[in-house]
């Protein structure tokens, strides 16, 4: 077998000719080379030649584009152009009357023209079989064509090229690790047998996508319920997902897409939202997560009630009344609103209600509570208003918290106990009748020369009241005095019990001496009595 190219030197082959010289009976004719494998469109030279010892008429039939080359003694040379197509192309010669012929077997190699591997899914999920199909068109000799599917260099499947196109499938189990391989297909067309060499032809790469979505919904965490004006986080998170940085998320409250900031683990997310409330959604909102991934999607919704809740107004005719002035106090909500007012026994469940107070003193720094209740979703609301009541009263200096007379040892240390009362807070002084000396209130230390009696009194823009004290120190003369005064008394009251007890000794020894000589009286008697004439 020979390929396309130069043929043996022809002085060579007419010398081997030559020398045979057989008789017209005997003439063959020839052919050079018997076999030849080319390119197509490629050119070959073929040699015809003829044994006659005369000159044979020596020709070429062939389908294909032929061109007489060279001539000598029996012998020929054609080139055959473009051929496209395998071709058996016969030499023949007229030796006399004698015809002989010889064929050449030409075989046309070409690489397909086309190799594609059909476009694989978008995305495949994890756990299903995914079908490779590798097309190929044209290419020869089909014998030594063969289609080879790859995974990166892992061959999943070989098999000869059939048909036309020619088709080859392979089917494979989708998992984890096949996210991001590359699958091709790649034409071989083995001509080593025939002492050239093996070409290749390769689809372009196409890159798989696997991914796994669990059937499970997201996990939704949110409130229930959201108060217009007021700003709430929504989370939305699911496990299991691969590859979890494709997934997206989208959170929705109502028609309104919300912002989300997703964070990604593994093989899970985490999307996070804030929702605020607005007079326009004011009711039951559908609040929706969806996660996607691939071609797939898992949903979750939940019921989120908006709500208007206002705080309820508390009025009161006068924050700062004078003692005695009655205080008209109302508690007020809106509409739907149920009100209770501090101090007011309950009554309708309305959104209104009122009180009215007689300020007195006790009454000043009166903390009023107006309490409105909601109902929203089933969950009762609470939101409280307070206003604090001044009353105005005053000055006061009673004798529970001043007392009149005070007496006190000399050198001690001692508080002067004497509180005015009324708002506003009066000023108290108190200063001695004789020399009009000034009394501290509070700590005395030590105590002096501060006997006399004192005239205290409270001022405030109210007025003014007045009171006595009397104080009475104690210095060291008097201690004497006091201690015989004390010695006197405990011995005239040791006297006295001393006294009564010996009384009392003696009444008792006499009452056991008659008792005595009672018995001994009845004694005899009963022995006279018992004692015969």
């Amino acid at each position: 077998m020979a390929s396309a190219g130069a043929l043996p030197a022809l002085p060579l082959l007419l010398a081997l000719l030559g020398a045979l010289r057989p008789g017209p009976g005997d003439a063959q004719t020839a052919v050079f080379p018997t076999e030849a494998i080319l390119p197509r469109g490629d050119s070959v030279l073929l040699n015809c030649s003829s044994s006659c010892n005369e000159t044979a008429t020596l020709g070429l039939e062939t389908p294909l584009t032929k061109i007489e080359r060279d001539i000598g003694h029996n012998w020929k040379m054609f080139e055959l152009s473009d051929v496209q197509e395998d071709s058996r192309p016969l030499c023949f010669s007229n030796c006399g009357e004698k015809q002989t012929s010889a064929s050449i077997s030409i075989t046309v190699f070409w690489f397909p023209e086309r190799v594609e591997l059909t476009p694989l899914p978008p995305w495949q999920p994890v756990g299903e079989d995914l079908t490779l199909q590798c097309l190929a068109w044209g290419g020869a000799p089909r014998a030594q064509l063969t289609l080879v599917l790859l995974r990166g260099e892992e061959e999943l499947s070989r098999q000869p090229a059939v048909g036309e196109p020619a088709e080859v499938t392979a089917t494979v189990l989708a998992g984890r690790g096949d996210y991001g391989a590359n699958f091709t297909c790649r034409a071989e067309l083995d001509l080593r047998p025939r002492g050239l060499e093996l070409f290749q032809n390769t689809s372009a790469p196409q890159q798989l996508r696997t991914f796994d979505l669990p059937t499970t919904s997201p996990q939704l965490t949110s409130p229930r319920i959201l108060e217009v004006g007021t700003v709430q986080r929504v989370v939305c998170s699911m496990d299991g997902l691969f590859p979890a940085l494709e997934a997206q998320v989208h959170l929705a409250l109502g028609d309104q897409r919300l912002n989300t900031t997703v964070t990604y683990n593994k093989d899970s997310l985490s999307a996070t939202a804030l929702v605020e409330g607005t007079a326009e959604q004011e009711g039951d909102q559908p609040l929706a997560c969806a996660v996607l991934l691939g071609n797939q999607s898992r949903q979750s919704r939940r019921t989120l009630t908006v709500y208007s809740f206002p705080a309820p107004n508390l009025t009161l005719t006068e924050q700062e009344v004078s003692e005695g002035t009655q205080v008209l106090v109302v508690c007020e909500a809106y509409a739907g609103n149920v009100v209770r007012l501090s101090g007011v026994p309950p009554g309708l469940r309305a959104p209104r209600a009122q009180s009215l107070l007689n300020a007195t003193a006790e009454d000043n720094g009166l903390q009023l509570s107006c309490s409105a209740a909601l109902t929203v979703a089933g969950q009762v609301l609470y939101k409280n208003q307070t206003q604090e009541l001044h009353v105005l009263y005053g000055p006061r200096l009673d004798k529970k918290d001043c007392l009149g007379n005070w007496t006190w040892p000399e050198g001690t240390q001692q508080e002067l106990e004497c509180r005015a009362w009324g708002n506003p807070v009066p000023q108290l002084t108190c200063r001695r009748e004789t020399d009009g000396a000034l009394l501290p209130i509070g700590p005395l230390r030590p105590v002096k020369e501060h006997e006399g009696t004192y005239v205290c009194w409270a001022v405030s823009s109210r007025g003014k009241v007045t009171r006595k004290v009397f104080l009475k120190v104690l210095g060291s003369r008097n201690s004497t005095n006091m201690i015989v005064i004390i010695l006197v008394t405990v011995v005239a009251i040791l006297s006295t019990v001393v006294t009564a007890t010996y009384l009392y000794n003696r009444q008792r020894k006499i009452k056991i001496y008659k008792l005595q000589k009672a018995q001994e009286e009845a004694s005899m008697k009963l022995n006279t009595q018992a004692t015969p004439p």
